[in-house]
């Protein structure tokens, strides 16, 4: 088998606040077809071909599958679609038919769907990671027009914004030369600019309270954090480990186990370019209130900055991001991802050494960043709570 991956550098970040949603319907109109292959999964699934894309505040990805044999049909398949998609108002229409119904059903018609369109304009003010990239109001992508499809193609979908990567079974040199085939006389474009509002200092402490038909009570806690080039996100992402990932973390052994405030509790980093979010959340228990969920959680971080981590739970949770880090390695998909991202950040080699990162955080650097991160005067809280009106 091999993959082929390519990454485009163009996300919601990118988007006019007045046309949000735009990248993730362009992700779909990148399937639509060209004038020489009018339908990309029939030749891809005829190949023997698995593909798909996502959609990320900073870039889009899209990925092919295939036997070996049939490499030369993905590039020809991948190097067609740079050079000129079919932007007939017939697939417009039809792609945005798609997206607003997946925006009803992700977002709108499911439990919790619609968090993150009340948590990110909570945490972010300035910044444009303060819309989800479904957009932050549906009415943008039903208003797009062909034009505007034809504009960001021209402006981001071209060589100098892209990258490439071929994993899995196949020699190099052959692999080269058939790249050079197909994508060599590309045009590329105009040098891309993206969006640099920086969001400005949190100052004072953030809360909002919503009510949805939902089956329990939910409690969101984020803190700003800094991006993801930055020195300390090593220790941030162990720091959330050891808080909430997996059952003998800290939080999911006192406020699920312990205590039974919630049912369940989970911890993690958003990992965006330019300043991601450190988030906490969790279900309550029948009985049990955000208020008392909340408190427990203070007292927790609070422990965490009054007393050093021992260095048994750090290698620990050292040990786990490791593992995961090299398991997500086994795929030749999952290694052209990785390359394509670790390329995209600027550091390709992070493929191989980015365990060494981890393995370097210190119990001292753990407390410094719970320190800096935990303000009071930073947090966003979120509650979510149960037996409002039903989201339609």
């Amino acid at each position: 088998m091999v993959c082929v991956n390519t990454l485009v550098g163009v996300g919601s970040r990118d988007e006019d606040p007045q046309k949000t949603g735009f990248a993730h319907l362009f992700e779909h109109l990148m399937f639509g077809g060209t004038p020489r292959v009018p339908s990309y999964d029939t030749v891809a699934e005829n190949a023997g071909g698995e593909s798909n894309a996502f959609t990320g505040c900073d870039y889009t990805d899209y990925h092919l599958t295939l036997p070996a044999q049939n490499l030369e049909t993905a590039l020809r398949l991948e190097s067609d679609r740079l050079r000129g998609l079919l932007f007939d108002t017939k697939s417009l229409e039809v792609q945005k038919r798609v997206v607003t119904e997946e925006y009803h059903q992700r977002y709108m018609n499911q439990p919790y769907g619609d968090v993150w369109m009340l948590l990110r304009p909570l945490c972010y003010k300035r910044s444009p990671y303060r819309w989800c990239t479904i957009g932050s109001d549906i009415s943008h992508v039903q208003q797009t027009t062909a034009q505007d499809v034809r504009r960001f193609y021209g402006q981001y979908y071209v060589p100098n914004n892209l990258i490439l990567c071929v994993a899995g079974n196949m020699r190099s040199k052959e692999t080269l030369e058939m790249v050079e085939q197909y994508y060599g006389d590309i045009p590329t474009g105009e040098p891309v600019t993206h969006h640099t509002d920086k969001e400005e200092k949190q100052t004072e402490e953030r809360r909002m309270e919503t009510r949805r038909h939902v089956p329990a009570d939910a409690l969101f806690v984020a803190f700003p954090m800094p991006g993801r080039l930055d020195k300390d996100f090593a220790a941030c992402n162990l720091l959330s480990d050891i808080l909430g990932n997996g059952s003998s973390s800290r939080i999911a052994r006192r406020l699920v186990k312990e205590r039974r405030l919630m049912t369940e509790v989970d911890v993690y980093v958003t990992g965006e370019l330019d300043g991601g979010l450190f988030v906490i959340e969790g279900k309550m228990c029948k009985g049990a209130s955000c208020a008392d969920a909340e408190t427990a959680i203070e007292e927790e971080i609070q422990a965490l900055q009054a007393h050093a981590v021992e260095e048994h739970e750090l290698q620990k949770v050292k040990n786990k991001s490791e593992s995961i880090f090299r398991l997500s390695q086994y795929k030749a998909l999952d290694r052209a991802m990785a390359l394509c991202y670790y390329e995209w950040l600027g550091h390709a080699e992070w493929i191989n050494e980015e365990p060494k990162c981890y393995g370097k955080v210190t119990p001292d650097d753990i407390a410094r960043v719970a320190t800096n991160l935990f303000c009071h005067e930073r947090k966003n809280t979120l509650l979510y709570l149960k037996d409002g009106p039903e989201v339609v």
